[in-house]
C-alpha cells in the first residue's frame, strides 16, 4: 500500500505566522507538524509516502525530509498548483499510486492512541472497498459528518452540515482501493469549486463498499488548522511527552520499531541532534530497543 500527505493548503487561518513557510512545517511543540501524519502512515506499514505541496513549499519539505531513505522509507514529492480539493490529491498522484491501494491523510491531523498501528495494519491489508475513521466532536458542522444506522452501519455522509445527522466528524485520513483514481476523476467540482473527499467517499458508500472506524474515547484526534487548536497540540503532545518520558511521532524512533532501520542507524540518526534533548532521547531509544531485542 501506499500513503499520500496533502500539505498544499495555503494555511490562511494562521496568517501571520505561516506567511514565511507551509504550516505543515510549523512546530506542534518540539518536532514539525508533518512528523506527525508522515508517523501515522509509517505505523500502518507504509513507507512509499508521496508528498503534495504547494509550489513554493516543495524545497523546504525537500530539506527538511530529503529523500527518505535515512529512516528506511522513500518519499517523492508533487506539486498542487491551486488548492482544488482533497480528493484532487489522487489525481494528481496517479502515476505514483498505479494500481495500488493507497492511504491519504492531511498534514495537519494529529493522531495518538494505544493500539493506533494494529489497527492502521489491518486496515492496510483490506484490498476492496474504502475506509474511513468516525470521531466525536461537540461542532459537528465544521465537518464531514456520517451518520449510522442502529447496527453502527454508516448510511450517509455529509459535508458541513447546518443539521448535523450525528455527532461524528470524519477524520482527514483515509484508506481508498485501487479505484480510487478512476472514481476521483469522475467528481464534478462542489459550489466551493472543489473536488470533495466526502463526494467521493458517497462513491464508496453507494457501493456499500465503505467502512468507518469508530475511534474511541481512547484516541486523539487533532486537527491543527487554527491558531487555538495548534496551540491545543502542542500542550497535548508535550503533556503526554512529560508524563511518559515517550514521545509522539518521532519518526526515527518509528522507524527502528518498526524495522525499517536498524538501531545503528537510529544512533547515527541521533548525533546529528547533538547535545539536544531530541537527540539525547534517539539515542536512549536507541539502548532501549537493543535491551528488548
Amino acid at each position: 500500500m501506499k500513503g499520500i500527505i496533502l500539505a498544499a493548503g495555503a494555511g490562511s487561518r494562521l496568517f501571520p505566522a505561516s506567511l514565511p513557510i507551509s504550516k505543515i512545517l510549523l512546530p506542534v511543540f518540539d518536532k514539525p507538524m508533518i512528523y506527525y501524519p508522515i508517523t501515522t502512515l509509517l505505523l500502518a506499514g507504509i513507507k512509499d509516502i508521496l508528498i503534495i505541496t504547494s509550489p513554493n513549499d516543495i524545497n523546504n519539505f525537500k530539506k527538511v525530509l530529503q529523500d527518505g531513505s535515512q529512516i528506511g522509507a522513500r518519499f517523492s514529492y508533487a506539486v498542487q498548483e491551486v488548492p482544488r480539493g482533497i480528493a484532487e490529491s489522487f489525481i494528481i498522484a496517479e502515476d505514483f499510486i498505479k494500481n495500488s491501494p493507497v492511504a491519504l491523510i492531511l498534514g495537519d491531523n494529529i493522531f495518538h492512541g494505544h493500539g493506533f498501528s494494529d489497527i492502521l495494519k489491518e486496515i492496510a491489508k483490506r484490498k476492496q472497498g474504502a475506509t474511513i475513521f468516525g470521531y466525536q466532536v461537540h461542532d459537528p458542522e465544521r465537518f464531514g459528518v456520517v451518520e449510522f444506522d442502529k447496527n453502527n452501519k454508516a448510511i450517509s455522509i455529509e459535508e458541513k452540515p447546518k443539521k448535523p445527522k450525528s455527532n461524528y466528524a470524519v477524520t482527514g485520513l483515509y484508506f481508498y482501493d485501487k479505484h480510487v483514481v478512476e472514481y476521483a476523476k469522475s467528481l464534478k467540482p462542489s459550489k466551493r469549486g472543489e473536488l470533495e473527499i466526502t463526494d467521493l467517499n458517497k462513491i464508496y458508500l453507494k457501493q456499500n463498499k465503505l467502512k468507518v472506524e469508530i475511534l474511541g474515547r481512547g484516541f486523539a484526534w487533532l486537527d491543527t488548522g487554527t491558531f487555538d487548536s495548534l496551540l491545543q497540540a502542542a500542550n497535548f503532545v508535550q503533556s503526554m511527552e512529560i508524563n511518559t518520558g515517550m514521545k509522539i511521532a518521532s519518526i526515527e524512533e518509528v522507524a527502528c520499531r518498526m524495522g525499517y532501520i536498524t538501531t545503528q542507524q537510529l544512533k547515527d540518526l541521533a548525533k546529528q541532534y547533538k547535545q539536544n534533548g531530541y537527540g539525547l532521547y534517539l539515542e536512549r531509544m536507541a539502548q532501549s530497543i537493543t535491551q528488548h531485542h
